[in-house]
């Protein structure tokens, strides 16, 4: 008899609600035969959370690192050994800011053993930094990242900054010699991969995903929401393209997403 498969993500701040919970977890049913478990950790209210998600707390941290450690909620937290008393099992993460495209039942069978899987950064080289929008590990293995992290914080956060996965991709390697990626074109990224190069952005509608993609990564600008309506990001935010990145900081509205990124 095969378990569940455990889904795992995390909710924090004000950027997203339990309506982008809500909408990852009838993406990802709607494209597996599997039967999952779908567990949230979370420490916001969420009246109108699905009653199908397992509710947890954030994994316990120093309180001094916590509130210093934005960044690190993901890379670092999720890593604990007793994570939602999943130790010993398998489970996947999944961003909130992603489109599932296709079935995942490969994805879920494809991890061997104790290994870790995850994303090969599209923006880097040499294997040695993981995408961190869908990942997967066995709980119990990890242990040592949180724990190193609450012991040393400052020195990481001096070293890596705001850029966590590339912290969680080098404490992998140390332990096990090397990250193990999914295979290429299973996970996407909407900014790589589906929006036309430079004055092209302007008369194309960014291409939907090649066949075989089932993970859509939305990291950076343009959000979903975005690319949606057709704008890089909006105009009253920090982030707004100004001067002559308004060049290639362009996208058209892209009404496809919308078949896919539905609760």
């Amino acid at each position: 008899m095969r378990n569940n498969t455990n889904i795992i993500c995390i909710l924090w701040g004000q950027k997203y609600t339990e309506i982008d919970v809500n909408r990852l977890f009838g993406m990802i049913q709607r494209n597996t035969s599997h039967d999952i478990d779908f567990h949230l950790f979370s420490d916001e209210a969420l009246p109108d959370l699905h009653p199908a998600i397992i509710r947890h707390p954030e994994p316990a941290q120093n309180e001094a690192i916590y509130h210093a450690s934005y960044n690190y909620r993901k890379e670092a937290a999720l890593c604990d050994n007793s994570l939602g008393d999943l130790s010993g099992q398998r489970v996947f993460f999944f961003d909130l800011d992603v489109v599932i495209i296709d079935n995942l039942d490969d994805l879920f069978s494809y991890p061997e053993g104790d290994q870790f899987y995850i994303i090969n950064d599209w923006n880097s080289r040499g294997n040695k930094v993981g995408q961190a929008t869908c990942y997967s590990f066995k709980v119990g293995t990890l242990g040592h990242i949180k724990t190193y992290f609450e012991k040393n914080s400052e020195a990481v956060i001096q070293k890596y900054g705001t850029a966590s996965q590339e912290y969680l991709s080098e404490q992998v390697i140390k332990k096990f010699g090397r990250l193990n990626f999914w295979p290429e074109n299973w996970c996407q990224s909407f900014r790589f991969h589906c929006l036309p190069w430079g004055f092209l952005r302007y008369i194309m509608t960014p291409r939907k995903p090649k066949l075989g993609t089932k993970v859509l990564a939305f990291h950076g600008h343009p959000d979903i929401k975005d690319a949606i309506q057709g704008r890089w990001s909006p105009p009253d935010s920090k982030k707004a393209a100004k001067g002559w990145k308004k060049i290639y900081k362009h996208c058209l509205p892209t009404s496809w997403i919308r078949d896919y990124w539905t609760i």
